[in-house]
């Protein structure tokens, strides 16, 4: 299984040449909030860079970074079951923990488990199909113990 992590600042720079786009204020200051960040909201990039200092930005302008990289594979999206658009910084196969509660995503880095999957799915044929990917979500909520007093 891949571990490579998140492109650093300065393959991110070339990551964005390679692309044909301008290493600007802006995409840098996402990038690093995104390193920081590893699963996040364009509002929770807006407001890690707000608070750091490293640029102006608006949730629309960050959404709209945030979703070019995305589509050009820098990063990866996921939708949450609040309709919201979470983007991951880590582009290599992994499986992920949503929790329901509270819409946070948790990389789920587990060779074994992605063995398996590959091994049972990677057989699998589905008429009229070619599987591009696998993209294995787990979905939970955290325990709530009820005492009884």
């Amino acid at each position: 299984m891949q571990t490579q992590k998140c492109p650093t600042l300065e393959e991110f720079k070339q990551l964005l040449k390679k692309h044909s786009l301008k290493a600007t204020p802006q995409r840098l200051a996402v990038h690093e909030a995104m390193i920081v960040l590893g699963h996040a909201s364009a509002d929770m990039v807006t407001e890690e860079i707000l608070a750091q200092g490293k640029a102006k930005v608006t949730v629309a302008s960050v959404y709209n970074i945030l979703t070019q990289l995305a589509m050009l594979g820098v990063y990866h999206h996921r939708l949450s079951s609040n309709n919201k658009m979470y983007f991951d910084v880590n582009t290599f196969y992994h499986a992920h923990f949503y929790d329901k509660e509270n819409h946070t995503f948790k990389d789920v880095l587990d060779d074994d488990l992605a063995a398996a999957i590959h091994t049972l799915l990677g057989r699998k044929r589905f008429k009229g199909y070619k599987v591009e990917s696998i993209d294995i979500q787990i979905v939970g909520r955290p325990n709530r113990k009820k005492y009884m007093v």
